[in-house]
């Protein structure tokens, strides 16, 4: 199908301490001096890269009349209302940050008699003007571009429901031919960068032998990317090395980052999405694309907006489910990018960082400064489970739960830690 179509067409603000051997003090509760940390971490490059920090940034597409809009608005106004305590800003219309809902951090809270909880954060951007056509020129034409390249992944909003009142674009609903009309667009894009990259490439020289390594295992990266797209095939569906992925990350290949699929059902069908056929289909497309699934209702997170927050559980719970959109999407992207939680947890403050799963303790270690893995020392460690149970750290040490963990050290989910560094 590409073939025949194709021939037509926040930065961080510390306060740290001075130059000497120095503790992490302000994690737990008996500590003296403090450290102070403020601001939102974000992602140093957009594509994709192993820097990872507190802020992701997730794009929201869709065709028209898909809930695409309905969602991101939804989604937005929930996870503002769900921190009251978190800085939630719109930087643009189409643009809102908002917290990730974890009930760990108040149980560390309370533990430790924080003065406040600090949650990992995740941006979505309502991309608009991505239809059939757009990188042609139709609707806004390549516009989108600008936005999309800059996401960790984009998040693709599927109608999987019946409504007579909301005509759909292409005059009826058909999950498959939406994807594909979706995907078509963005496979047109990669195919358009990588030409010109190939001939940017073939009519160049290598500076030295370390370019011409660079530059060699990029073209035959490009060229076998170009050859899936052709095919109608993702990027992300192509084998590469190391070398190769490192070649060709500064392009930002619009199919090379990580999809989500969410299927936009009607109320009636969320406690039960499994008997929709619309439904079926997005999720064997999903698996035949590496890509994740999830599905939620714009229309029930519309109505939640609507209702005070402690009202919020007893309506999700007669729809037989137990979690909103907004939970579902954040742990389908921390799923699908490889993501987990460690927590720090004081007197100042309790606090939520991202990282990379297999990461180890001083990779963590500089999520929240480059010193603190430069001049990591150890890290006092305690599985969440182990910290709640034993009620204290001081409980946890006596028990034996507490541990010190050196350089080799790969930090699980829901680790609380205490880093010793020397800068």
């Amino acid at each position: 199908m590409a073939r025949a179509a194709c021939s037509s067409v926040v930065t961080a603000l510390s306060l740290l301490p001075s130059k000497s051997h120095h503790l992490l003090r302000n994690q737990f509760s008996f500590s003296g001096k403090s450290n102070k940390f403020v601001g939102v971490l974000t992602l140093e490059k957009r594509c994709f890269s192993s820097t990872v920090s507190m802020s992701l940034k997730a794009g929201i597409v869709g065709l028209p009349n898909v809930g695409k809009s309905t969602l991101f608005n939804a989604v937005v106004e929930n996870g503002k209302a769900q921190a009251a305590n978190f800085p939630f800003c719109t930087i643009e219309p189409n643009v809102g940050i908002v917290a990730v809902p974890d009930s760990r951090l108040q149980v560390l809270s309370k533990l430790t008699n924080s003065q406040k909880v600090v949650p990992a954060s995740i941006e979505f951007v309502d991309i608009a003007g991505l239809v059939k056509g757009a990188s042609q020129g139709e609707g806004l034409g390549n516009k989108f571009l600008s936005h999309i390249r800059e996401v960790d992944s984009i998040l693709q909003v599927v109608r999987c429901f019946e409504d007579n009142d909301i005509v759909h674009v292409n005059g009826k609903v058909d999950p498959t031919s939406d994807i594909d009309v979706i995907n078509l667009e963005l496979i047109f894009c990669d195919l358009d960068q990588i030409g010109k990259r190939l001939d940017r490439l073939n009519k160049g020289k290598p500076k030295d032998s370390q370019s011409k390594v660079k530059e060699e295992a990029e073209k035959s990266a490009l060229q076998r990317i170009q050859e899936a797209l052709l095919d109608g095939k993702p990027a992300r569906s192509v084998a590469l090395n190391d070398l190769e992925k490192d070649a060709v990350k500064h392009l930002c290949l619009l199919t090379m980052k990580p999809m989500i699929y969410v299927a936009n059902v009607a109320e009636n069908d969320l406690a039960d999405p499994d008997k929709n056929s619309f439904v079926q289909q997005v999720k064997a497309l999903s698996s035949d694309l590496q890509s994740g699934h999830v599905v939620v209702s714009a229309q029930v997170e519309s109505e939640l907006t609507e209702l005070p927050l402690d009202e919020r559980t007893e309506y999700l719970n007669s729809l037989g489910v137990s979690e909103s959109g907004l939970g579902n999407l954040i742990r389908a992207t921390y799923s699908l990018l490889g993501l987990q939680t460690y927590f720090t947890s004081g007197e100042k403050e309790t606090r939520a960082w991202t990282i990379h799963a297999g990461m180890t303790a001083p990779q963590a270690a500089g999520v929240i400064h480059s010193d603190f893995e430069k001049g990591f020392i150890r890290a006092e460690t305690v599985a969440y489970e182990d910290f709640v149970s034993a009620g204290s750290l001081a409980a946890a040490r006596d028990k034996g739960l507490l541990r010190s963990e050196g350089k080799e050290y790969i930090v699980k989910e829901g680790d609380v830690m205490l880093f010793r560094f020397n800068v």
